[in-house]
């Protein structure tokens, strides 16, 4: 009997567990746009234009700021503005260092043209023997191949199950194995302890789950 109780609990757990984290995720964030309304006017906010608050409203803002302001950098007045704004920022010793950063992140991130977390790896690591799941986030700093007499590749390797934190690890570019999976795969691989395989449709995890629930009951 309490078997069949806890069955149900996990199979419960299984399927609750995706769908509201997902659901917070999205709260946050509509919530957050939602509260940067509060930087307009109050005569300009939904409250005094519609006489009511509407949730999302903030997305919509943001969506449309995002699509006219990618308008404008895009031409050429609208790029002679950055490079101003890019060397005023840069007379600015804190502000630069964050500015810069956040920026340099942002453009490896969504470049179509570079390799950033597009391709998955097979490294070595932690040891000899040992491999482990890992993305290419670039190329090494000059610095680490005069270093090493060799050509370095910054490598993340997340923890499991939890991959957003990770190790940033550099390795010779000779010593990597590219895996022909997906990047999606690849993270499913990871959350899931391994048991979600790169291929598997939703019935096979489902089922590998609950026969490792019935193992561990045994």
């Amino acid at each position: 009997m309490f078997a069949r109780i806890r069955k149900y609990l996990i199979a419960g757990l299984l399927l609750w567990a995706p769908i509201l984290a997902t659901l917070w995720v999205i709260k946050f964030f509509v919530e957050l746009l939602d509260g940067s309304l509060k930087l307009l006017p109050a005569s300009l906010r939904p409250e005094a234009v519609f006489g009511m608050h509407i949730p999302g409203f903030g997305v919509v803002v943001c969506l449309i700021v995002l699509f006219f302001t990618g308008m404008f950098v895009t031409n050429f007045f609208g790029r002679q503005f950055v490079k101003f704004w890019d060397k005023l920022i840069a007379r600015i010793p804190l502000v630069r260092s964050i500015y810069i950063g956040v920026k340099q992140i942002m453009e490896t991130l969504f470049q179509s043209s570079n390799k950033s977390f597009r391709e998955v790896l097979l490294v070595e690591y932690p040891r000899k023997g040992m491999w482990s799941i890992a993305f290419q986030t670039g190329k090494a700093c000059i610095e680490v191949n005069d270093e090493t007499g060799e050509e370095m590749l910054s490598i993340f390797v997340p923890t499991t199950p939890n991959p957003t934190s990770g190790f940033l690890i550099f390795v010779p570019a000779k010593e990597i194995r590219k895996l022909n999976i997906t990047v999606d795969a690849a993270l499913k691989l990871v959350i899931s302890l391994g048991v979600v395989q790169p291929g598997m449709s939703e019935e096979q995890a489902e089922a590998l789950v609950g026969k490792a629930a019935k193992i561990e009951k045994k």
